[in-house]
């Protein structure tokens, strides 16, 4: 590739997460540009989805990522287009009203609202347990690890800071969760390292 890649990223952030582990565990040469989004308004963020496509047509990655095989493509895109109104907004919409909003703008908690964020949540989360989970594949998508996996996985970790634990209850989900991490660590505990770390006690983490 004549143009290098710049990714512009804070850890905080899920999609960026996603990102970041996918470039460190494919080795594609990428400059690393860290920002603050609590404090950076001159980034212009575009779609990680838009990224990995095309991530995946310029560079040489491993196909299980993001398989040539136009089934086995379909059925991760079917993850990634569903994805946006589901596993990413319900995760990032609980996490930001009982964890960020009341940090970054003293806003307080209504109960019954969280209650209803975390219905919806959880209703998503069980969806991913019998459905995308529950064929008995060992990811998303086959045998093998794909981007739909990586993004899930970020996002579900997201709710952790606001000392939920999105795996208890769901063994699918549990064991998944472990495989898509053996997958791609060590990229992926350090990109959760500060997720791990502002998680309460109540909420279990894995061994660094």
């Amino acid at each position: 590739m004549s143009k290098a890649l710049k990714l512009y990223y804070d850890l905080m952030s899920q999609p960026s997460r996603a990102l970041w582990i996918f470039l460190e565990k494919t080795k594609i040469p990428y400059e690393r540009c860290l920002v603050n989004l609590g404090k950076d308004s001159q980034i212009n963020l575009a779609e990680t989805v838009a990224i990995i496509r095309y991530l995946a047509r310029e560079y040489r990655v491993p196909d299980h990522w993001y398989p040539a095989d136009s089934r086995q493509r379909a059925r991760v895109d079917e993850y990634l287009e569903w994805q946006h109104h589901n596993t990413r907004a319900m995760c990032a919409i609980y996490f930001q009203y009982m964890w960020l909003r009341p940090r970054m703008f003293g806003k307080k908690v209504d109960p019954s609202r969280a209650e209803q964020y975390k219905a919806q949540m959880e209703s998503c989360l069980d969806f991913i347990e019998r459905e995308f989970l529950g064929g008995g594949s060992r990811f998303i998508v086959g045998e093998e690890i794909s981007f739909a996996d990586l993004l899930a996985a970020c996002e579900i970790e997201q709710p952790k800071m606001a000392g939920y634990d999105p795996c208890a209850g769901r063994p699918k989900l549990t064991e998944w969760m472990a495989r898509v991490r053996d997958a791609t660590n060590p990229y992926y505990d350090q990109a959760h390292k500060l997720v791990y770390k502002i998680a309460p006690e109540t909420v279990p983490k894995p061994k660094l």
